[in-house]
């Protein structure tokens, strides 16, 4: 899972990705200082591994990982190439959903590219840029869509009409600075095939004290935080945290990166490692013991699933079983969030 942050340059997109990664980048106060994007792969906070190496005196723990990418500040006129446009828009097609970082603190001592704090101003901005980018990719995309479809039988010609005409309807919206995400069924799909930007998954991170702005202003996938505030607690141990009772706000990020792009983990659970397996919701049995490897999945017989907080309650697997909860289930089942697994798999 690959998160692009995005904003306007300045309003705290690479303290915020030191905070995520402890990794120190340039954040120096003026424009376009991230020249490069920084790329950190990040933990996903997870007590129920803890809890379950424990059980298992595991050798290591695993976590499910998030990747974040921290690109170039946008400016008004980047789907021309103005600022960093052009890098930024070839980092951010690579990602498989937005993080967009918008400022709301006042402070005046750190520069503002527009010259002042608005921002729905600012997400405005960086929709329209987007949008006009991926109007470019549709408008230059249209005569290969005209030409296969011209070319192809009957059957196939009615399908590719269907999407042509799409395209073209899409191609009305983005030039008016709409977005792909906002389009029918049949636009968006349109749109995903060609990897548009505007058709991503968007969060947003309102950089601000938490409860100082009204969240219903903004859009849905909406969070407040105080970036220079989590900054400083990330400088914190886990042990230091828990003895302060601070919580690190930034986990809202990935709980609402893995709820944006539909996904959960299973755990599996063992003396060599205790380890959590990232799938997309709606998954069966089979389709996740393929996360582990392939063979898992072709090979599939059954899965011996318990729910992690009974492993902990009754000390592992043969107590667990004991008390019926342990269940045996076929290749259709449907995985849920904190099921731990063992998975019998054939010759």
């Amino acid at each position: 899972m690959k998160i692009g942050i995005v904003g306007l340059p300045n309003v705290g997109k690479s303290t915020l990705f030191q905070a995520l990664t402890k990794r120190q980048v340039d954040t120096s106060n003026y424009p376009f200082a991230t020249i490069e994007p920084n790329v950190g792969v990040v933990a996903v906070p997870d007590e129920r591994l803890v809890a379950l190496a424990k059980m298992s005196k595991s050798e290591k723990i695993v976590p499910a990982v998030v990747e974040f990418v921290d690109i170039a500040g946008l400016v008004k006129g980047a789907n021309k190439g103005e600022g960093l446009g052009n890098q930024f828009l070839a980092n951010i097609r690579e990602v498989d959903a937005i993080l967009e970082v918008v400022r709301a603190f006042p402070k005046s001592d750190v520069i503002h590219v527009e010259g002042s704090v608005d921002p729905k101003r600012d997400m405005e901005i960086i929709m329209i840029e987007l949008a006009l980018k991926d109007l470019e990719s549709v408008t230059n995309h249209l005569p290969k869509a005209e030409r296969e479809m011209k070319g192809a039988g009957n059957e196939e010609q009615k399908i590719l009409s269907e999407r042509l005409i799409a395209l073209k309807m899409l191609q009305e919206k983005l030039a008016e600075g709409v977005p792909a995400f906002r389009g029918t069924e049949e636009e968006i799909t349109a749109a995903k095939s060609l990897g548009l930007l505007t058709a991503k998954p968007f969060m947003y991170l309102v950089n601000a004290d938490p409860g100082s702005v009204d969240l219903s202003d903004f859009p849905p996938n909406s969070i407040t935080v105080n970036v220079k505030d989590e900054f400083d607690i990330s400088a914190m141990t886990d042990e230091e945290r828990r003895e302060l009772g601070v919580e690190y706000g930034l986990d809202q990020i990935i709980r609402k990166a893995y709820d944006v792009l539909g996904l959960l983990s299973y755990l599996t659970t063992g003396e060599k490692e205790s380890r959590a397996w990232t799938i997309r919701r709606g998954a069966t049995a089979k389709e996740a013991a393929g996360a582990i490897h392939s063979d898992f999945e072709k090979k599939f017989i059954r899965a011996e699933i318990a729910n992690w907080q009974d492993l902990i309650k009754y000390g592992g697997w043969a107590r667990a079983r004991e008390q019926a909860l342990v269940r045996s289930e076929g290749k259709e089942y449907v995985m849920q969030d904190g099921d731990v697994v063992e998975f019998k798999i054939g010759q």
